[in-house]
């Protein structure tokens, strides 16, 4: 098992900004859901996104994805602006990930037949997608699986074959919207070694959102809570738990990380 604490303290020698929102806001039927927020998350980062619900955490993914235009602002990736561009290109041109809170497989087909659709829209060579699609099966453990319908496998079956799906296009940023939400405690483990090993073997940059506080805390880099539409606390966990703002808006007087 991976050692997920020292992550927490995760140190970037050249610290380079790889995906940036700058002064996003959004309405939804005139109701303010960001509110001129910015963002800057670094290259080969692990970053947390917590707040309340109704905070707006779901809407940033989706303008980040290109599923939600933004009322005002830009996205920019790499630093080119992104704002206008289609998601098909942001995911392909741009190796943008995401691995959403429900879905993301057809529950029909088998874990294998999952992986090898999404293959053959990724990867045209087919020698190329067989040697990725072995290589994942190897990574995740599939091999007693690949026969069982995707409907059949447990939760946390279904929550690795869906981050895996997200992989077969080597994204350089993977969004996961709440992926320790339903699961026990054995599975959370599991999928926060997955996400830390997506950091430090793949070198991906990883923004994670999920209302588990402490699951989530365990294995990003630096955190942000959001109220209001705006980013009021960053830093890193043992920061962001001190915050007096974070504190009063999101995590009480109680909360603690161990």
């Amino acid at each position: 098992m991976a050692l997920i604490k020292k992550f927490r303290i995760k140190t970037f020698k050249e610290k380079k900004t790889i995906l940036k929102l700058d002064k996003i806001s959004m309405f939804y039927n005139k109701r303010q859901i960001l509110n001129n927020l910015n963002l800057d998350i670094n290259k080969q980062e692990i970053l947390g996104m917590l707040g309340p619900n109704g905070v707006g955490k779901s809407t940033i993914f989706q303008i980040i994805t290109g599923l939600k235009d933004p009322s005002f602002g830009k996205v920019l990736i790499e630093g080119i602006d992104c704002t206008n561009i289609p998601i098909y290109e942001r995911a392909t041109k741009f190796k943008l990930g995401y691995v959403p809170q429900y879905g993301g497989f057809i529950q029909d087909l088998s874990l294998l037949e999952n992986l090898n659709l999404v293959g053959e829209i990724h990867i045209k060579e087919k020698d190329l997608r067989k040697a990725k699609i072995e290589k994942i099966i190897s990574q995740f453990e599939f091999d007693s699986l690949l026969k069982i319908k995707a409907k059949h496998l447990s939760g946390g079956q279904k929550k690795k074959l869906v981050i895996s799906m997200s992989l077969i296009n080597d994204p350089n940023i993977l969004l996961l919207d709440e992926p320790f939400a339903a699961l026990d405690i054995l599975t959370i483990k599991m999928l926060q070694e997955i996400i830390v090993n997506l950091q430090s073997l793949e070198n991906i940059t990883v923004v994670v959102c999920d209302h588990q506080a402490r699951d989530l805390l365990s294995c990003v880099d630096r955190a942000i809570v959001l109220s209001n539409g705006k980013i009021i606390a960053s830093g890193s966990p043992d920061e962001i738990v001190k915050d007096s703002s974070a504190r009063n808006a999101y995590f009480g007087e109680e909360f603690k990380i161990n």
